[in-house]
């Protein structure tokens, strides 16, 4: 089989396009298979090559802009919550030194030992809050 009509070529590159956007998700290749639907259909009412590209780019081009940011705003969400979310503003305290310039302090919050930081040195024995995780690191304040 071969594609040699404008159209033919328009509708196979729109299919690649869909089997690689339903293989591998990044919201950018639906685009291109839409841009060339478009093109094939200019092709199709018999427009030349130069308008068929324009309508493809064009297309491609307004759907980025206008469509990609509200597409992938869901694929964006939090999902799972961290086991450090629920420790935010808990208080604990300081189990080895907290000291910025050395790093490695530890900490128990809600009875559970974690490794943590914090702007400024904090002695064992010294109150806490957590006011923010970085992985499984609690950045921590004085209480």
């Amino acid at each position: 089989m071969t594609l040699d009509t404008p159209e033919l070529v328009w509708v196979a590159l729109a299919i690649l396009a869909a089997i690689i956007e339903v293989s591998v998700p990044h919201f950018g290749s639906i685009f291109v298979s839409v841009g060339a639907v478009l093109a094939a259909i200019t092709a199709f009412l018999g427009y030349g090559v130069t308008a068929q590209v324009l309508v493809f780019v064009a297309t491609i081009g307004v759907s980025l802009v206008l469509l990609r940011a509200r597409l992938a705003k869901p694929l964006n969400a939090r999902g799972i919550p961290s086991r450090t979310d629920t420790l935010l503003g808990r208080e604990g305290i300081v189990t080895t030194e907290l000291n910025p310039q050395l790093g490695g302090g530890r900490v128990i919050v809600a009875g559970e030992d974690w490794a943590a930081r914090a702007k400024t040195s904090l002695p064992v024995g010294t109150k806490i809050r957590v006011v923010g995780a970085d992985g499984i690191v609690l950045e921590v304040t004085q209480a």
